[in-house]
C-alpha cells in the first residue's frame, strides 16, 4: 500500500494499465510533452513515447471520434478532455456512434472518456459543470464517479479493460484534496457497486464523487444521530439493491449531488427509491443539489451555488426531526 492523491490513483491506474497493454494508448489537448492540464499524464510520454501518448488538436470530436475507430480496430484508447464541459463539442461520436455501435453492429467499443468535472475553484460557467446526466440517457454508456484514490484507480483499470465505451467522471476538487492507501499493481473495482462508505441505522445519504466526502463531514455529528452514507461510485448502471437495502434499513433519505437539480443522478434515484421502497420510507426524499443555473466565477456566490457542509447538515436534521 501507498499513499496517493486521488490524482496521483489515476495516474497510476493508467500507467499500470499502458505498461501491461500495448493496446491502450492516451490521447488529448497537452497529455504529452506538458503532461495534461491537470498532470495526470506527468511523464508519460518519456515513458511510453509519441506513438502511444496523442497531443492532439483542440477538436474533442476528431479525439473521440479517433478513439472510436481506434477501438473498433482492437485498440483501448483513453480520451482525456482537458474540462468535463469541452465534451459537448464531442457529444455526437460519443453518444451517437461509440455507444450504439454494439447494438448495431455488435462490435465492442472498448475506450474511456476521463471528463475532469465539477466546480469548487472559482472556474465559472465553461470549467465547472457536472455533464454525467448527459451521458445516463446514452444507452451504451456506462458513467462510473469515484469519490476516493482507491476507487478512482480501480474503477479507471475497470473502465479501460471493459468492452464497453465509459465516461469516467474526475471531480477537479478532489485531485489533490482526497487521499488514501492505494494497493500497488493492478487491480480492479467493479463498474456498477456502490460502497458504504459509513454504515448508519438513522438516516441514509446517498451521493458520488466529491459529495461523498462532503457528506461524511457534514453528518460526522448531527446530534448524535446515526448517518449512513452511500457511495454510488458508478452512476451507471446504478446499484438498485445496494441502494434499496440502506433506505429500508434507515427509512429516511437525502440525495446528494453537485449536479443542478432536474433531470439528473438524484431524480433517477429518488424516483427507483418512490417506486421500490415507498412503503419503507419514513418521511420524504429529500434531494440537496446544485439549482438549474450555470457556476458563477465569484467564489461567495459558486459557494452559495454549490451544496455545503451546512446545506447537508440542515436537510439531514430538518429530515431526522420530520
Amino acid at each position: 500500500m501507498a499513499e496517493m492523491t486521488y490524482l496521483q490513483a489515476i495516474s497510476d491506474a493508467l500507467r499500470e494499465e499502458m505498461r501491461a497493454d500495448d493496446s491502450v494508448f492516451c490521447l488529448g489537448e497537452d497529455v504529452g510533452a506538458f503532461g495534461g492540464a491537470f498532470k495526470v499524464t506527468d511523464g508519460f510520454i518519456e515513458e511510453f513515447g509519441p506513438d502511444r501518448v496523442w497531443d492532439t488538436p483542440l477538436a474533442e470530436s476528431a479525439i473521440v471520434g479517433t478513439a472510436v475507430g481506434a477501438a473498433i480496430e482492437g485498440m483501448r484508447p483513453v480520451c482525456e478532455m482537458q474540462f468535463a464541459d469541452f465534451v459537448a463539442c464531442g457529444f455526437d461520436q460519443l453518444v451517437n456512434v461509440a455507444a450504439k455501435m454494439h447494438y448495431r453492429q455488435g462490435i465492442a467499443v472498448p475506450m474511456v472518456v476521463r471528463l475532469p468535472s465539477g466546480g469548487g475553484f472559482s472556474g465559472g460557467p465553461y470549467h465547472s459543470q457536472n455533464p454525467e446526466a448527459w451521458f445516463i440517457q446514452a444507452p451504451g454508456l456506462k458513467v462510473v464517479a469515484p469519490s476516493t484514490a482507491h476507487d478512482a484507480k480501480g474503477l479507471l483499470a475497470a473502465a479501460i479493460r471493459d468492452p464497453n465505451p465509459v465516461v469516467f467522471m474526475e471531480h477537479k476538487h478532489l485531485y489533490r484534496r482526497a487521499k488514501g492507501d492505494v494497493p500497488e499493481g493492478r487491480y480492479e473495482v467493479p463498474i456498477g457497486e456502490a460502497a458504504l462508505a459509513r454504515t448508519g441505522d438513522d438516516l441514509t445519504v446517498i451521493a458520488y464523487g466529491a459529495m461523498v466526502p462532503l457528506a461524511l463531514e457534514a453528518t460526522d455529528d448531527i446530534d448524535g444521530a446515526s448517518v449512513e452514507v452511500l457511495d454510488l461510485r458508478t452512476v451507471y448502471p446504478l446499484d438498485v439493491d445496494a441502494i434499496l437495502a440502506s433506505v429500508r434499513k434507515t427509512s429516511k433519505v437525502v440525495v446528494l449531488h453537485e449536479a443542478t437539480r432536474s433531470c439528473g443522478v438524484g431524480a433517477e434515484v429518488a424516483a427507483i427509491i418512490g417506486e421500490h421502497a415507498f412503503e419503507d420510507l419514513d418521511g420524504p426524499i429529500v434531494r440537496v443539489t446544485a439549482p438549474d443555473q450555470p457556476i458563477p466565477f465569484s467564489p461567495p456566490l459558486e459557494r452559495a451555488t454549490l451544496p455545503q457542509v451546512d446545506t447537508v447538515k440542515e436537510a439531514c436534521r430538518e429530515l431526522l426531526a420530520y
